[in-house]
């Protein structure tokens, strides 16, 4: 009852912020909103939190000028003035843009890398207070919607990094980005509309991309917000915005960001991307598939590509081993590949070199290929 009369009159008077001080305990210790707040005290001091790290990235080309001149003709008796354009030099203009944050002080961003992808281009990156950097792109993750810029300078303000494992559906989420290229800055809310979601995307040269693992929400993500994060109630990045579902209204998917950070932390370190590489691309087989194909197995996933392409990358440690388009992955070290326990995330676990197992089905019959497990192959950018 004491607590009780001393919220209330922290809340009718927020004497010396009493109030502020006891959400932001609140909020910082990870506990359930109080009820004596609302949820918009949550969101805007969650952007508030976040927003320092948020940058915008232009993308910036060469282009001519053209300039418009008229010229004096004469067609038998008849003087005729003749429109005629002519190249003028040229100059630089922005073509479009993205969104990112900044991961550490001295200027790692995360971004996508259809943001960053397109050759013969500048990327310039505005922060949050207005100043403007040039970047370079460091690396590309060709398995995952990802890249690293880096700018010059120091003391910049890294945002949070929350832990996307603990994602639940219906939990509130918050979305922070440049939306159309043009409107820098602006904020979404929604909710966890799914987890572990297995997508195509379209990329920056329009290929078709898998994602594995990927959060659905309802927060609006326009174009131009790729790449920025998204966030829990406590400013946390819990996701990398990435795409959203064409001809549906408030579908949209962000990377998780537990998979993001051995990126991070592998570029910060070496200035590459080192992580554990199978080299399939996959989709999950669900029960109604297994049983269309005559499958004894109700879990696993099938080694295919939608997009027509060889779904083992040549060279990859998976093509080394000898799986084949239209295998059957069922488990990696006796574990079985369900939603739950995701390719993706089992190899995730594993480290680069090491030997794993995988039972794989194949014309009606079971067999284990070992794999050892290689790198992300290096894929640096401009």
């Amino acid at each position: 009852m004491i607590l009780i009369g001393i919220l209330v009159i922290a809340f009718l008077t927020n004497q010396g912020g009493i109030l502020d001080r006891l959400a932001t305990s609140i909020m910082n210790r990870g506990n359930l909103p109080s009820p004596v707040l609302s949820q918009d005290w949550y969101v805007i001091n969650a952007v508030k939190k976040a927003s320092p790290s948020v940058v915008s990235i232009g993308i910036v080309r060469t282009v001519p000028i053209v300039e418009r001149y008229f010229e004096q003709r004469i067609f038998g008796d008849f003087e005729v003035v003749v429109p005629q354009i002519r190249e003028k030099g040229t100059e630089k203009q922005e073509v479009g843009g993205g969104s990112g944050f900044i991961v550490s002080e001295d200027g790692y961003i995360v971004t996508n890398k259809h943001v960053v992808e397109t050759p013969d281009v500048d990327y310039v990156v505005y922060t949050n207070n207005g100043q403007k950097y040039e970047s370079k792109v460091v690396a590309l993750d060709p398995i995952y919607d990802v890249a690293i810029l880096k700018i010059n300078g120091g003391n910049f303000s890294p945002i949070e990094l929350g832990d996307s494992d603990k994602l639940q559906v219906g939990q509130t989420l918050i979305a922070i980005g440049n939306a159309l290229g043009e409107f820098r800055d602006t904020v979404s809310t929604g909710i966890v509309s799914g987890l572990s979601r297995s997508i195509f995307a379209a990329g920056g040269a329009g290929q078709l991309e898998f994602l594995d693992e990927v959060i659905q929400t309802d927060a609006a993500i326009n174009l131009g917000n790729s790449g920025g994060p998204l966030l829990n109630l406590r400013g946390e990045v819990v996701g990398v915005n990435v795409a959203t579902a064409i001809d549906s209204e408030n579908i949209a998917f962000s990377l998780p960001i537990n998979i993001v950070k051995p990126i991070i932390e592998s570029v910060k370190k070496t200035g590459q991307i080192e992580r554990p590489f199978l080299g399939v691309q996959y989709v999950q087989l669900m029960p109604e598939t297994a049983e269309d194909l005559g499958i004894p197995f109700d879990y696993g996933v099938v080694v295919s590509d939608n997009s027509g392409e060889s779904a083992v990358v040549a060279g990859s440690p998976a093509d080394k081993a000898g799986i084949k388009d239209g295998d059957i992955i069922l488990e990696l070290n006796e574990r079985k590949i369900d939603e739950s326990n995701t390719l993706a995330r089992l190899i995730r676990d594993k480290k680069v070199g090491e030997t794993v197992h995988l039972k794989i089905w194949r014309d009606d019959r079971e067999i284990i290929l070992p794999v050892t497990l290689g790198s992300v192959p290096a894929d640096s950018g401009q």
